[in-house]
């Protein structure tokens, strides 16, 4: 249950979302009593992002705005940002926790979008859809068979078995396919999958291979020349996860030179910045290539559950301090307890720091009711119940322990 009394007047706290952001999650603030919510259709450079972040309590982005340090040392009033995507890595994570920002995101609200989208893209591609559309188009009647097939009976291998992997597991097992996967962490199959003992294995054996991996330096061109070349005659290749995962020149090569028979490929190393901006890619004007605009999650389904989500934690993390299922600081839920006034402190994991929070909150004659610490490597989080309300001097001489990031009271 939230409060209905919360510290703070809700309209004074200012709520900017960016990037085209669902409705949905405009309306779930002002629901709940924040009618102060400002939106923008694009994403922000980071002069702009550093003007328009002064006197925001909370950010909404989705991938495009990225938040650098520069930006989080400039947000003079933001506690909290919420991704209203799956991934974080546009995000500065190790500033946002040192200034005491909890990142919300959302990872499993599309899932389903994207795996409709695989399954859908994989029968265009082994159908040779594309060709025939643009020949279509184009006035040319191409109705034969050759080269086409059902995905009954075809191996496909998934590359990260994790919400969008395994679901893309689940719909392919029921169309006929045989599913093999690959993962750096050891998964419990669904339904008949099999784990391969590595990605060479797993190309080298699919008829269809499809990434689904976060970015980072270990996958960096994870799918590469090397790796082209070990994949099935004929095969082809979707990457609905991140533009850094495949490297693009190598896989227009393998297409152009007939090795792979097709490609759907929705993320880019370099993507615009906006909606109407040109775009230019290696992978035009291929042969059965599918080119999507990052749009693997963009159904009206997934992007209001993703707003609904992601809002939803927001809203929790403002009005009772509960940080589950934030990257930045560590999760944090205490329950809540009547008669009690809420205290939130964010502070450097140094020593001490918890017994000066407590030996402050004793000396000013206050009762703790209720207490839970949790700490990363970098930070500790700490959420109190006092038995009366903290004046403005105990916050101010909380703020002064050593260590201290932020001190909030909340109710």
């Amino acid at each position: 249950m939230i409060p209905t009394n919360t510290s703070y007047p809700r309209e004074k706290i200012k709520i900017l979302l960016l990037e085209n952001i669902s409705r949905a999650a405009t309306d779930a603030f002002k629901s709940a009593g924040y009618t102060d919510v400002s939106t923008l259709s694009g994403a922000l450079s980071e002069e702009q992002m550093i003007e328009a972040i002064q006197g925001v309590h909370v950010l909404g982005i989705r991938s495009k705005t990225r938040i650098t340090s520069r930006i989080l040392a400039a947000a003079d009033r933001l506690i909290a940002i919420g991704a209203f995507c799956i991934g974080t890595d546009q995000i500065d994570l190790p500033a946002a926790t040192l200034s005491g920002t909890a990142v919300f995101n959302s990872p499993y609200s599309n899932t389903r979008s994207v795996a409709e989208l695989v399954i859908g893209s994989a029968i265009m591609l082994v159908r040779k859809i594309p060709d025939k559309n643009a020949g279509a188009h184009a006035g040319r009647w191409m109705k034969d068979s050759k080269g086409c097939n059902e995905l009954r009976g075809l191996n496909i291998g998934i590359v990260g078995y994790g919400n969008i992997g395994s679901q893309v597991s689940v719909l392919a097992e029921s169309f006929g396919l045989r599913v093999v996967f690959y993962d750096v962490v050891s998964k419990l199959p669904l339904g008949n999958a099999t784990p391969a003992e590595s990605l060479e294995r797993l190309v080298s054996e699919s008829d269809i291979v499809t990434i689904h991996v976060p970015a980072g330096a270990s996958t960096d061109n994870l799918i590469n020349a090397n790796t082209l070349r070990l994949m099935k005659a004929g095969a082809v290749l979707i990457n609905y996860s991140r533009g850094n995962v495949v490297d693009i020149e190598s896989l227009a090569e393998s297409l152009k030179l007939g090795h792979l028979g097709g490609a759907a490929i929705d993320v880019f190393p370099v993507e615009p910045e906006k909606q109407g901006d040109a775009f230019t890619s290696p992978l035009q004007n291929i042969p059965n290539v599918l080119l999507t605009p990052h749009i693997g999650g963009s159904t009206e389904q997934a992007q209001k559950n993703i707003a609904l989500d992601v809002s939803g934690r927001l809203v929790l993390y403002l009005e009772t301090g509960s940080s589950d299922g934030s990257m930045s600081i560590p999760p944090v839920v205490l329950p809540q307890q009547s008669g009690t006034h809420r205290i939130l402190h964010i502070h450097r994991n140094i020593p001490g720091v918890l017994g000066e929070i407590n030996s402050t909150i004793s000396n000013l004659g206050l009762n703790i009711v209720g207490q839970y610490l949790k700490t990363t490597d970098a930070v500790g989080y700490v959420i109190l119940d006092l038995d009366k309300e903290l004046s403005g001097e105990g916050v101010d001489q909380l703020k002064s322990i050593d260590g201290t990031i932020r001190v909030r009271s909340v109710y």
